[in-house]
This record gives structure tokens, C-alpha cells and sequence, in this order.
């Protein structure tokens, strides 16, 4: 008799789509929560269909899909990682399925579904590294028909990343992050410029579960060669290239790139990495005569040197590579040898700083160095391209704790790509860009340091423009400064705003509870787990985004990164809606009502949607009163991560008319808060743009006194 399904604190935050704290104030305030059901101490286990039992009475459990089954079904059998993996033939193998055949499939008898399953993966199971020979039995035809279920439904790709969940932590610690999909395209994009042919053969050594090969294949290349050191991520990634049916020949291995080389003879024409960071058992002393140190043994404290030599001992001679490197690796003492070897011998071409928030860790603002073999009859090169990207501002203001905001990905990637491009076509020529890309000469980068932190460089650059430019653009500035200020102003006055009587007006209130209950509030919404709402956007302007919650709290467009397939469980935003994030910022809440420009875009994650019904709630007048202080302050719990409940708000019981009134009060409002940003932005354009020009001595400060 099978065991009942156990699950931990974490998986009880993606069963129900929030936080591990909220799971945590759920234990310690609800006395009715489930008990510990095993596990220990520090790490309890709860029976699952109790815990799902007290989400559904709370209205916290999303509908079920087809991938949620399947977690279930892995969870009853208690199904560890390594086992997962044996199944990732069969996921490739479903994923050639032709519809016609689905229906005889599903009706096989257990024991005949076994055999099948075991027929049909055998063929790919050789291709992804330690999973062995399939050898699935009658008893697993639940789980079998389950995992067959969830890739007929939603795709193959969706049932790998349920098979993968759980199988790195994802922590600053381990220095293992997936590279977000917008930022691998960038970095193939990088390998070949317009009209190049792209490189037939790449290597990523920390191939991770593939995403860098994925890229470089969706852009013509037909060798892919990968290492990772898990045995399960390798096998992940091995899955994934076999989905593909471009052509593409993929070989993954298992095991220390450093230290035991799967491609040790492999020479590529280009290679893509993201090395893991900080890890100093690298083999600093097993490898201290390793040929592949063409620059020089990496101190132990240096690992990211030494996946970069790596990388260049795989390249043949003029070939490229794209890394995706820490920060510190530009500027620590300890490196500074290498990085100048480097440089004189022509091997780094650029480095490029990329914005805060784009990929993991978050909380820093990683770098793309790019690297190229020399070749034995080449000149050396004069300059090395240095390229600021992250100087580029996002659009609105963000007043939030947190400032690590990704700016605008289409215009950061265009800046890196448009400077690269011109950079290559053009070395001793590249006209800089004001802040953003300089060419620096070689022997301006071997000083003392050897920093090539690109912002050192390209923002200590002078001002390039002529007197007479840079007054013209002064003059533009602060013409659209004085309009933002006059719109400011008369925004904050016009009628006057008339006391309520003796003392304030009290009127009778509902919770959101109460007006979901009485159907005028039509719908609410959060957005499913799956939303990737971190990382950048996608490139095309007319494709939908998600909302985040910072796009809520600082009032701009969206700009999250939404799926690339459509799903059921995506929240899409109507005009009207109005939304607030679950989170609390600062003290305050800031609550937007969806206009034309929202619609059609999805929600985002820890963010609530409520649709009213506009012939009793005027959405400017709700938003008003959810956002006020001491209503946001009683539906609020927790400490350090301070959760809002909306159904906990209360709104005022009022007629309609009235409630429009005060709509547009609030309308105002917004309004107000609008334009005080804009004038905020050009207030500090100006002064700097100003600053520069007086420092740089291309404009004189005015006459007379002021």
C-alpha cells in the first residue's frame, strides 16, 4: 500500500504560489494548519492532501493542471532526483509522438505501457549522460500515463522543468544559476556579427541544463558539445537538446570540466559559458601545470580565470568566446597578471557591463567578456571595447528598497550589439558613445591595476560634444523642465479641496471579501508560479509582458519576461482591473487600475488583480481606498516580509455617483504623483548634463548674479 505523499515548507510555497516566510506565518498563526506528518525537527513534512485540503478551504490551492499532477504523482512515489532522470528519455520519446497516435497509447493496459515506454526511450536514452537502460515496470503506469499526460498537454519543455525542480538551490552559496533566456541570446548573438556565418561547432564547459547551446543552435549552429558536473543538471540539459528537430548534433557529458575534460581534444569554433562563481576547490593544485594556462597559473582565489583560459585552450585560432563573468573578476589585485596578458596578447576584445538584475545573483551587475584566440599571423590589436550597458536608465521612477531594477532589455540589448557590431567591423575607428562604449587603447588598460571595470573608463571619458551642442541640449532640457514644473504646479492647485464638516465623515464598509461574495467584484486573480517575471522583457515591443510589482510600485509600463507559450493559467490584464502587490514596500502600497495601455499584458508574480463590476465600483475609487495607510496597515501581518491579505480591505459602502467623485479625485491624484516623477527625472538630467558641461569645460556659468 503506497505511503501518503509527503511535502516540505518549500514545495508548500509552490503549491499554493507564495513566499517560504508566508508558509512559516501560516504555521505559527493558524492553530488549524496541518501537523508535522514526518521529516525532522528543522525540516518538517506535512501530508499532502491535508495540506491541500487547508489550502482549498482558504481559497489558496490554484486549479490543478496536468504539471501539478505530475508533482504529485512524483512526490507519492517518492521519486528522488536521480531516479527523475531516468525518465527524461521518455519525455523526448512522447515528444515524437504523433497526435494519431496518442489515443492507442492511452489505451494501453498497464503492462503494455510499460513495454511500450520501454521500446520507445530506448533509442535516446544512450544520448543523455547516466541514465542507463530504461527499465520501467507495470507498477509505474500511473506515473507513466501521468507524465505522458502532462507532455500531450503542455508540452515537453514544461514536463522537463517539473522533472528538474529541486535539483540545484539557486543560492549565492553555490555559485549555479541558470542564465535567463534573454541574456543566453544575447550572447550568441554575439558570436557571429551581420552576415557572418555562424559557428558550426560550440562548446559550453558549465553547460548547466543547456540554455547557452539552445541559443547557439536557434541561431545555426550544428555541433553542440557540453560538460556539467551534476549528473542530473547534464542529463537535463542532454534532454533538452534532443528535443530540438533542426538537425542540430548534440553530445552532453558528466563530470569536472577542469579536471576531467570530456573534450579534451575538441577544438571549437566558438564557446559560450557561465561559469559557477567563487568556487575555490577548482583544482589550483592538482592543475598547476596544466598547458591550458596560457596566461599563467590563476591564483586559487580566481576560478573565473581559469574557466576563461579553459575556454580560449578549446577555441581554434581566431575563433570567439562569450563568458558570463562577476564583476570582480575586471578588477581584483590577484588577477591583475592574467588580465594584462590577456590584453597585450590581443585575447580579450571587450567587456561589457551588463545592468543590475538581469540575471542571478540579482543583487549584482554581471559583465559579458569576450574573448578571441589569436592567431599566430595576426596584428595585434590596439584597442579593447569597453561598453557600459547598465547606464542605461529604466523608464520611471523607483522609489522601492530594492534598486536592483533590470533597465529596458530591447535597449540595453541594442546599445551592446549596435557597439560590438561597429567595434568589429571597425576597431581603430569606433566613434565612442557618450557614456555607454569607448574603445580604450591597450596601453591605457596596463597601469598598475590592470582595471577593466568598463564604467572606470567609459563614464571618466570627457565630454565629447561641442560648446555649442551641449548649451543647445541644456537649453531643451530645461525648456521641458519649466513645462514639467508649470504641469506640476497647476496640477496641485486648481479647486479647492473642502473640509468634510465638524469632524470626518464615518460610513458603512465591506471587506473585498464580502464584495467577492456579492458579485461586485467579478474576479480576482494571481498570477500563476510559472510567470518569470524577474528578468527582462521580450525584444519585440507588441509581444505581451508581464506586470511586476515593481512596475506596479513605480508606476511604468510592463516590462517583466513572459512566457513564450501561452497557458490557461496566465492572468491576462483588462482595462479597469485593478491591482495590488501582496507585498508591502516601504511603509505604503501603491495600487494601479489598469488602462488601455496595460490590457492584453499578464500578471505578474506576488501581485493581486481584482476586476470590478463598473455598475457598482467605480475602479479610481476602489483603487483610493485600498491604498490608504491604515487600511493596507490592519489587512497587513509579518515582519521582516510584510504580506498585504486583500480580502482583509475594506472599501466604503457608497452609491455610485458619489464613488466616482471620489474617483476622480484619486485620479488626480495619480496624476500628480505622474508628473511629480517626470519632473523629478528631467530635474536631474538637467543638473547633470549641466554639471558635465561646466566640468568638462564646454560651458561657462551664467552672468550676473541668481
Amino acid at each position: 500500500m503506497p505511503q501518503p505523499s509527503q511535502v516540505t515548507a518549500a514545495e508548500i510555497s509552490r503549491l499554493a504560489g507564495v513566499t517560504r516566510a508566508t508558509v512559516s506565518n501560516w504555521r505559527r498563526r493558524h492553530s488549524d494548519f496541518p501537523a508535522p506528518s514526518g521529516g525532522t525537527e528543522a525540516s518538517p513534512a506535512y501530508d499532502l492532501d491535508a495540506v491541500r485540503a487547508w489550502l482549498a478551504a482558504r481559497g489558496q490551492l490554484p486549479a490543478s493542471s496536468p504539471a501539478d499532477d505530475l508533482r504529485t504523482a512524483l512526490r507519492t512515489r517518492a521519486i528522488d532526483l536521480a531516479h527523475r532522470s531516468r525518465l527524461l528519455p521518455l519525455v523526448v520519446a512522447a515528444s515524437r509522438i504523433a497526435d494519431s497516435e496518442w489515443e492507442n497509447v492511452a489505451e494501453l493496459p498497464d503492462d503494455g505501457l510499460a513495454t511500450w515506454a520501454r521500446k520507445t526511450s530506448h533509442s535516446y536514452a544512450a544520448d543523455i549522460p547516466g541514465v542507463g537502460e530504461p527499465s520501467y515496470r507495470t507498477g509505474d503506469a500511473g506515473l507513466i500515463r501521468t507524465l505522458l499526460r502532462c507532455v500531450a498537454e503542455e508540452g515537453a519543455a514544461q514536463a522537463l522543468e517539473v522533472l528538474a525542480e529541486g535539483e540545484v538551490d539557486e543560492t549565492r552559496a553555490s555559485g549555479v544559476y541558470r542564465t535567463p533566456p534573454p541574456v543566453a541570446d544575447l550572447m550568441a548573438e554575439l558570436l557571429a556579427g551581420p552576415g557572418e556565418p555562424y559557428p558550426n561547432r560550440v562548446l559550453d564547459p558549465a553547460c548547466g541544463v543547456g540554455g547557452l547551446l539552445l541559443a547557439a543552435a536557434s541561431r545555426g549552429a550544428r555541433e553542440l558539445h557540453g560538460q556539467d558536473l551534476v549528473p542530473a543538471i547534464a542529463a537535463q540539459a542532454a534532454a533538452r537538446l534532443a528535443l530540438r528537430d533542426d538537425g542540430a548534433e548534440a553530445q552532453v557529458s558528466c563530470g569536472d570540466s577542469l579536471r576531467d575534460d570530456a573534450f579534451a581534444t575538441l577544438t571549437a569554433d566558438a564557446v559560450l559559458c557561465a561559469p559557477p562563481y567563487g568556487h575555490r576547490d577548482w583544482g589550483h593544485e592538482d592543475l598547476a601545470y596544466d598547458p591550458r594556462w596560457l596566461f599563467g597559473l590563476p591564483p586559487k582565489g580566481e576560478p573565473e580565470l581559469a574557466w576563461l583560459q579553459h575556454c580560449l585552450a578549446h577555441l581554434t585560432p581566431g575563433g570567439r568566446a562569450v563568458l558570463l563573468m562577476p564583476p570582480s573578476s575586471a578588477f581584483r589585485p590577484s588577477g591583475r597578471r592574467i588580465r594584462a596578458e590577456m590584453v597585450r596578447s590581443g585575447a580579450l576584445r571587450a567587456v561589457i557591463a551588463l545592468p543590475v538584475g538581469v540575471a542571478q545573483p540579482l543583487h549584482v551587475g554581471l559583465q559579458l567578456w569576450l574573448l578571441e584566440r589569436p592567431h599566430p599571423q595576426a596584428s595585434l590589436p590596439a584597442t579593447v571595447l569597453l561598453v557600459e550597458a547598465g547606464g542605461t536608465e529604466p523608464t520611471g521612477a523607483d522609489d522601492t528598497p530594492d534598486r536592483h531594477t533590470p533597465a529596458d532589455w530591447p535597449a540595453v540589448r541594442t546599445a551592446t550589439l549596435d557597439a560590438w557590431t561597429n567595434f568589429d567591423r571597425q576597431p581603430d575607428a569606433f566613434d565612442p558613445v557618450p557614456g555607454v562604449a569607448r574603445a580604450v587603447p591597450v596601453v591605457d588598460l596596463l597601469g598598475e591595476a590592470v582595471d577593466l571595470t568598463p564604467s572606470r573608463h567609459v563614464r571618466a571619458a570627457p565630454v565629447p560634444a561641442q560648446p555649442d551642442e551641449l548649451a543647445e541640449l541644456a537649453y531643451e532640457l530645461r525648456s521641458r523642465l519649466r513645462r514639467a514644473a508649470t504641469g506640476l504646479v497647476a496640477l496641485s492647485g486648481g479647486h479647492t479641496w473642502p473640509p468634510a464638516g465638524a469632524g470626518p465623515r464615518s460610513w458603512r464598509s465591506a471587506t473585498v471579501a464580502d464584495l467577492m461574495r456579492g458579485d461586485a467584484l467579478l474576479a480576482s486573480h494571481r498570477a500563476p508560479t510559472a510567470i518569470r517575471s524577474e528578468g527582462p522583457g521580450a525584444e519585440d515591443s507588441d509581444a505581451p509582458r508581464a506586470l511586476t510589482a515593481r512596475d506596479v510600485l513605480s508606476r511604468r509600463p510592463a516590462s517583466g519576461a513572459a512566457g513564450k507559450e501561452p497557458s490557461d493559467e496566465d492572468v491576462i490584464i483588462q482595462a479597469g482591473d485593478v491591482i495590488l502587490p501582496e507585498l508591502l514596500h516601504g511603509g505604503a502600497t501603491v495600487v494601479r487600475v489598469a488602462d488601455a495601455a496595460d490590457a492584453g499584458h499578464l500578471l505578474g508574480r506576488n501581485l493581486q488583480l481584482l476586476r470590478p463590476d463598473p455598475t457598482r465600483l467605480d475602479p479610481w475609487f476602489l483603487a483610493g481606498f485600498l491604498a490608504a495607510e491604515d487600511n493596507v496597515s490592519a489587512a497587513s501581518s509579518g515582519t521582516s516580509v510584510i504580506r498585504i491579505d486583500p480580502r482583509r480591505l475594506r472599501v466604503p459602502l457608497l452609491p455610485l455617483a458619489e464613488q466616482q467623485r471620489y474617483g476622480r479625485a484619486f485620479r488626480q491624484l495619480h496624476a500628480l504623483r505622474v508628473a511629480a516623477d517626470i519632473a523629478g527625472r528631467l530635474a536631474d538630467e538637467t543638473a547633470r548634463t549641466l554639471a558635465a558641461g561646466l566640468t568638462g569645460g564646454a560651458l561657462l556659468p551664467p552672468e550676473g548674479p541668481r
